[in-house]
């Protein structure tokens, strides 16, 4: 088996950028895909706010730009799930369902994932009026009506960054009492655009093409209605894509792997960049500088192992 430079587990921005900054440095990277290619931006139907695009781009488009960018310095691509690592021996070592690579370097861009309600219609929604991010989404509900399902600070932040936009701005959560952080709370609270719907769940998104409401339940008392907003934000948090490195490198209490020192993990020659380690920006440009912080460090790391 031969030893790569480096390979990259992941291929959102985070992961394609790694790879076009170590493709260039002719590190000839692989990159571990992943069966669905792309991370989260997959789902976002328009990006407005990444540099360079003044008219917007769809996400998948965004993500085919990059990765046909790095494969035209070299990088080469397995459109396969990373299934086990083990970075306790040299070389180090990433399996998928099919075959084993070693690398002198890997570089972890695997991503977070957004939790969601599991709704009959939620996943055929996503991108017409269904969203995990307000700062990514929120533009296109100018004068519009939302809702925003949570009660943590996640909650109180998206149904705040909202008000920026939309007409009003209903926080639905299941509980009477928030989760949220006092100052959170008081924010939310006393603003004039949100109003909250206590002991409530989502039962279901409505609308063909596009959200046109939700269909809630009280849980004290089983009555159902309808709340016709054009917009649903889900906020019950993010899981960090990293099952399979428990064991192998430091993660936090969340299960988010611990950085250091520029992107530097626990493990030596790993490097880490975006949302597997980033739970608090979450956006497209942010895991994308990641990535090159992430390929320059392997870079440096690699010139004194060579």
């Amino acid at each position: 088996m031969s030893v790569r430079n480096v390979i990259i587990l992941g291929s959102g921005p985070a992961g394609l950028t790694a790879a076009i900054y170590t493709a260039r440095a002719d590190l000839k990277p692989l990159v571990i895909a992943g069966r669905q290619a792309g991370g989260q931006l997959m789902l976002t139907s328009e990006v407005e706010n990444f540099p360079g695009f003044p008219e917007g781009i769809m996400g998948p488009e965004l993500m085919d730009r990059m990765r046909r960018q790095a494969e035209r310095f070299g990088a080469e691509f397995i459109d396969e799930d990373a299934t086990s690592v083990d970075f306790h021996h040299r070389p180090l070592i990433v399996r998928t369902e099919g075959d084993e690579f070693a690398a002198k370097a890997v570089i972890i861009a695997t991503g977070a994932s957004a939790l969601w309600l599991n709704l009959p219609n939620e996943a055929r929604l996503m991108g017409r009026g269904v969203s995990a991010c307000a700062t990514c989404d929120g533009f296109f509900f100018r004068d519009k009506d939302v809702a925003v399902v949570g009660g943590g600070d996640t909650a109180m932040e998206e149904a705040l960054f909202l008000t920026k936009f939309a007409s009003s701005v209903t926080v639905i959560h299941r509980r009477r009492e928030l989760r949220a952080s006092k100052i959170m709370q008081d924010r939310a609270l006393n603003h004039p655009k949100i109003r909250f719907i206590w002991d409530t769940v989502v039962r279901d998104v409505l609308g063909t093409d596009h959200v046109e409401g939700v269909l809630i339940e009280n849980v004290k008392t089983g009555e159902t209605s309808k709340l016709p907003v054009q917009g649903l934000f889900v906020a019950i948090g993010h899981a960090p894509n990293t099952a399979i490195f428990r064991g192998q490198i430091d993660l936090d209490e969340k299960g988010y792997i611990r950085v250091r020192d520029g992107s530097r993990t626990s493990v030596e020659g790993v490097f880490v960049a975006g949302d597997v380690e980033d739970y608090r920006y979450r956006q497209a440009v942010t895991a994308a500088g990641a990535g090159c912080r992430a390929a320059m460090d392997a870079e440096v790391y690699l010139e004194g192992v060579a």
